[in-house]
C-alpha cells in the first residue's frame, strides 16, 4: 500500500457520515499498521442530501442516501463505502455486500429540546420536529396532542431550526452525537421501552464488492460479530415487512450470551395503532427469528395497515 495507490472510502459529507468514515479509517490503519496517506476520503453528495425541501417518502425512500455511493463503488471508483445500517435498503444492488460492521453504538434515540427535559414535560400542541416516520409515529401514539411538523436535515440543521423556534424539541440519534462528541446536546436518552429505535440505528456497515478479496482481508480484521448477529435480525425483520420510508418499523436485537432477543413493531404513520412482537432463541438463528417475527405481525396486521403508495 502506498500513497499513490490509497483505499478509497467513499462516504457522505455530513460532518456525522465523515466522522463514521474517519473511524472506519482509522480502525482500518490500527489494524493494519497503516499511515494516514494510505486511505483517501471520497465524499460523494447524494439525492438525499441535495433534495432537503421536501419528505423522503416523496422523493424515493432510503436509497436516496446511498445510490450514487453505491455507483461509485461499482464503477471502481472508490474501493469501500461507510453507511449508516439504518438508511441502508435491504436489497442491494448485484455485485455488492455489507459483511462488515463496526462495534454498535447506543442504539437510542436522543431527545433534544432548549425548554422541556423529556416528553411527558411537553406542553399540550407542543411542536416537535422530526423527518422520521418512525419517530413521529411513535410519538403520536404516546402523545397525539402534540403537533408534529417535518424537520430533514443534518444534525446541525436541525438544531439551528430548534434554535429559530420551528419547533421546541426533537430527536436525534445517540450514537450520532456520541460520534460527533456532542452528547451534551441530548437532554435525555429515549429508553427502547419507550420508543424502541430504528433498524440497525448505531451501527456503521462498509460495503465493498463481492469480487474484490483484497478489501475483504482487510475489512475483516475490524469487523465485530456482535453487531452482525443484531443487525441480521433486525434486517431480515425488516426485509420481510418489506420496509420503506411509508412504513413506521421499528426493531432491535440485544444480545445476552448466546442468546438474542429481538423486538419488533410496526405502526400506522398517525400513531392510531401499533402491533408489537418478540422473539427470542439462540444468537445464530437472528434472521430466522426476525422473519418469523415480521410474520407475525404481518398476520396480525388488518389488510389496509401498510402503505405501499
Amino acid at each position: 500500500m502506498t500513497q499513490t495507490q490509497p483505499i478509497r472510502i467513499g462516504t457522505r459529507g455530513s460532518a456525522l457520515a465523515l466522522a463514521q468514515a474517519h473511524e472506519t479509517r482509522d480502525r482500518l490503519a490500527a489494524a493494519h499498521s497503516l499511515p494516514a496517506d494510505a486511505f483517501e476520503i471520497v465524499v460523494i453528495k447524494t439525492t438525499g442530501d441535495r433534495v432537503l425541501d421536501r419528505p423522503l417518502k416523496e422523493i424515493g425512500g432510503k436509497g436516496l442516501f446511498t445510490r450514487e455511493i453505491e455507483d461509485a463503488l461499482l464503477s471502481v471508483q472508490i474501493d469501500i463505502a461507510v453507511h449508516s445500517m439504518k438508511d441502508m435498503p435491504t436489497v442491494q444492488p448485484e455485485g455488492l455486500v455489507i459483511d462488515c460492521y463496526l462495534p454498535r453504538e447506543d442504539v437510542r434515540d436522543a431527545f433534544v429540546s432548549g425548554a422541556y427535559a423529556g416528553i411527558s414535560e411537553l406542553p399540550q400542541g407542543a411542536v416537535v420536529g422530526s423527518s422520521s416516520l418512525r419517530r413521529r409515529a411513535q410519538l403520536a401514539a404516546r402523545r397525539p396532542d402534540l403537533t408534529l411538523v417535518e424537520f430533514r436535515g443534518n444534525v446541525q440543521t436541525r438544531l439551528k431550526k430548534l434554535e429559530e423556534g420551528v419547533a421546541v424539541a426533537t430527536f436525534l440519534a445517540m450514537a450520532g452525537l456520541s460520534r460527533l462528541d456532542m452528547l451534551h446536546v441530548a437532554r435525555g436518552a429515549v429508553s427502547p421501552d419507550e420508543m424502541l429505535p430504528a433498524v440497525a440505528q448505531g451501527c456503521i456497515g462498509v460495503e465493498r464488492r463481492g469480487d474484490d478479496a483484497r478489501m475483504a482481508g482487510l475489512l475483516a480484521a475490524i469487523g465485530d460479530g456482535d453487531s452482525a448477529l443484531r443487525v441480521a435480525a433486525e434486517r431480515a425483520f425488516l426485509a420481510r415487512l418489506d420496509g420503506s420510508c411509508q412504513t413506521p418499523i421499528a426493531g432491535l436485537a440485544e444480545l445476552d450470551g448466546g442468546r438474542l432477543r429481538l423486538r419488533g413493531e410496526i405502526l400506522r404513520p398517525d400513531g392510531s395503532a401499533v402491533i408489537a412482537g418478540e422473539r427470542i432463541g439462540p444468537a445464530g438463528d437472528g434472521p430466522a427469528m426476525g422473519t418469523d417475527l415480521a410474520e407475525e405481525l404481518r398476520g396480525r396486521a388488518p389488510s389496509d395497515f401498510f402503505d405501499w403508495s
